[in-house]
């Protein structure tokens, strides 16, 4: 999902990416309480709880309220048991395919606005299985190209257990199997390598090169779901050209 990793960069840059730090909190802390309810609540033996707690602290959210949102998820309040993690599939301009991961104590509130979000912004929201296909669950960890020779790289990642190490007009991915991404993304860091992002993500088998026109719409629409208090996660299969990301960002910043 370049397309999107590349507009989610530029915003961060830019100072726009997760303006309402409340409205991140609580979706950090939903993804860790769920994560502690799914598997306990020690990060060390529930990986799915490891990777929420550690996006929570590159996000700048207080050890407070983590250590709140995982005794949430086991059993020190009752709010875990409500929540419910669901994925919706659907189509965005230009037949890319979405897929949206929500977590959500009220199912009716989140189908009503996953919907309406679709609608409004062009898209059509599908049925379970019409997109989900076409993407494979990877631990991808994103690193800039000034960073590291691209030989140095490979072989490192590799000798580590990574699977692939795509290479991109800006940066590298390394592409992981989800069990081994921890021990990738710590072994990159004990080499020294810095990176932009490293999540477990949902990976398009391929991807649709989007023009600026249609790259526009589709952004609008995936950055309304990204708003959403109920969506924690967005995947795509859209890639966009650098010369078209330079001409619709410069026009979505300067709206």
């Amino acid at each position: 999902m370049s397309g999107h990793s590349k507009w989610s960069t530029i915003k961060r840059k830019k100072g726009a990416a997760d303006a309402k730090r409340g409205a991140l909190f609580g979706k950090l802390s939903k993804a860790i309480t769920v994560a502690a309810r799914e598997g306990g609540g020690d990060p060390e033996m529930n990986a799915a709880l490891g990777l929420a707690v550690q996006k929570a602290k590159e996000g700048n959210m207080p050890n407070d309220n983590i250590q709140r949102a995982i005794d949430k998820g086991t059993g020190a309040g009752a709010d875990a048991a409500t929540i419910e993690r669901i994925t919706y599939e659907g189509y965005a301009p230009g037949g890319v395919a979405i897929m949206v991961e929500v977590l959500t104590d009220n199912r009716n509130r989140a189908a009503s606005d996953v919907r309406y979000i679709f609608s409004k912004n062009g898209g059509k929201l599908g049925t379970n299985g019409s997109v989900s296909y076409l993407f494979e669950r990877k631990g991808v960890i994103l690193i800039p190209k000034n960073e590291v020779d691209e030989d140095e790289l490979m072989e490192l990642a590799l000798e580590v257990g990574a699977e692939d190490v795509e290479v991109s007009e800006s940066d590298y991915r390394v592409v992981t199997a989800p069990e081994d991404f921890a021990t990738v993304r710590e072994s990159l860091k004990e080499s020294g390598i810095a990176f932009e992002n490293a999540e477990i993500t949902m990976q398009p088998q391929n991807s649709i090169d989007l023009d600026a026109s249609t790259a526009k719409q589709t952004l609008r629409l995936i950055d309304a779901l990204e708003e959403n208090d109920d969506v924690q996660e967005v995947y795509a299969n859209f890639d966009i050209s650098d010369e078209v990301m330079s001409v619709v960002a410069g026009e979505e910043i300067n709206r």
